[in-house]
């Protein structure tokens, strides 16, 4: 593997570090923030909460608008300036959101750092799938994942500190303003990486731009004329001038696809554990300090399976860590919520905990972004990857959004124990766990432009 490559992929990457630290660090503000501004009542006759929606839900439909939207701007001002302003949004949110005087201006400014999330994880992932090879693009796509759950360890463990160090009247907002230093060091960084080749050829610049951008790669001078050929030739099927709707029946099959493994990746219940873990530990049984400091376990499992996920992706392939990752998942939601139901142990439950999260590092974890960024052909990856994200983060928000309504312990339907939602999450895993044996295709090795060809019907349907 190239060396620069791989320097100028884990560049891009960063931004899934800001994108974990920005997800999960709300976690350690949940609590402190429902005792001071008092915003857990329900509103009117409506099973949502204040709390659910405006403190804890807010970001998540931020995400949901720049994955959304985020095909716009990858595809328009190009991967590297969506990457730039990526950043600068993180660094507003994380100030912002520090220094809010009350819930609606906090909101506001969680919701400006979803944004950037949803951004991030179109343009992020569509620029190192297309500069990466075949051979290594499951490896450095994957970094993305790495980044993010190196940040929700991150973002774990500055939780735990800041909450020792600081009173709990203030801690929260240290909590989420220290995003702010990376967001700057990562936005200073993006300046330097190139253009992605294959945009600035879809966007018909000049070959002396485009091999410049691929010397700037790590390839030499004299084979960067080859390599440019090579990318015209493998674009040029992938390509037409025409424009084409994503939605014109073509796309079907890559749509679907896209759809399943983010519905599923949010129903096996991820998003609910990591933004709620300590409060779930608190329910378990454990003390306030302790729920923190254990959420770092979490961080911390989810970081080593990651990688294990990232080192077998192109070796085993998607479909085979997504078969491991599907088991894992039914075992341990099953056992969480027996462990709940029956009141065993706060280690025992922690342990169930613990093998979700490596099921989903090492499966689920690993895999989505890589897949859906691969399956749609070269003209419509980034309004692709839209779609794919943006089905992500939906479902997230709105799993965000009810949590409160079911889980809270003053409130929520299942105060007196959260047995079934653990149950529900493990028959979706069921669900999963078919889709990936009858549906799920491999796509381990195959070129992008190659990819496009085979999930892609050949003509769209007529009326």
């Amino acid at each position: 593997m190239d060396k620069r490559i791989f320097r100028i992929s884990l560049t891009a990457a960063l931004a899934g570090f800001l994108f974990g630290f920005d997800t999960v660090v709300i976690s350690g503000a949940n609590q402190p923030i429902k005792e001071i501004w008092d915003t857990n009542w329900f509103l009117g006759d409506s099973i949502f909460t204040f709390h659910g929606i405006f403190i804890m839900s807010m970001a998540l439909w931020g995400t949901v608008l720049g994955s959304l939207f985020g095909g716009i701007p990858t595809d328009r001002l190009g991967r590297k300036k969506t990457l730039f302003w990526i950043g600068v949004l993180y660094f507003a949110s994380a100030l912002g959101s520090a220094v809010a005087p009350e819930p609606f201006s906090f909101s506001l400014f969680r919701f400006i750092g979803g944004i950037g999330v949803g951004a991030s994880s179109v343009a992020a992932p569509v620029y190192i799938s297309e500069i990466s090879t075949a051979q290594t693009r499951g490896r450095l796509t994957a970094m993305y994942q790495f980044n993010i759950v190196f940040g929700i360890l991150i973002a774990f463990i500055s939780n735990y500190l800041i909450g020792i160090i600081f009173d709990e009247s203030v801690a929260w907002r240290w909590m989420l303003g220290i995003e702010g230093l990376p967001a700057l060091i990562y936005t200073i960084m993006v300046f330097k990486i190139p253009n992605s080749p294959r945009w600035l050829l879809m966007k018909s610049r000049a070959d002396a731009v485009v091999i410049e951008s691929i010397t700037l790669l790590g390839i030499a001078k004299d084979k960067a004329s080859i390599h440019l050929e090579q990318i015209k030739v493998a674009l040029y099927d992938t390509t037409e001038k025409k424009k084409e709707s994503l939605f014109s029946g073509k796309y079907n099959r890559p749509l679907m696809l896209a759809f399943l493994i983010a519905f599923f990746n949010q129903l096996s219940g991820i998003n609910f554990v990591l933004y709620y873990a300590p409060e779930i530990l608190e329910r378990a049984g454990l003390a306030s300090g302790e729920s923190l400091f254990s959420s770092i376990s979490i961080g911390v499992i989810n970081l080593i399976f990651t990688f294990v996920g990232i080192s077998l992706i192109d070796k085993l392939g998607r479909k085979q860590l997504m078969y491991i990752g599907s088991i894992g998942y039914i075992v341990s939601l099953s056992m969480v919520g027996w462990c709940f139901y029956s009141g065993a142990s706060s280690v025992l439950l922690l342990t169930f905990i613990l093998i979700f999260i490596a099921s989903h590092a090492i499966g689920q974890g690993a895999v989505i972004w890589v897949f859906i960024s691969e399956i749609f052909p070269n003209k419509v990856r980034s309004y692709g990857q839209s779609w794919g994200t943006g089905t992500h983060w939906v479902f997230a928000a709105l799993i965000t959004l009810l949590t409160p309504t079911f889980l809270d312990a003053e409130i929520g339907i299942f105060k007196d124990n959260p047995w079934p939602i653990f149950i529900f999450f493990a028959v979706m895993m069921v669900l999963q766990l078919l889709w990936v044996i009858f549906m799920m295709p491999e796509t381990k090795g195959i070129s992008l432009e190659e990819l496009g060809k085979l999930l892609s019907r050949k003509k769209a349907k007529t009326k």
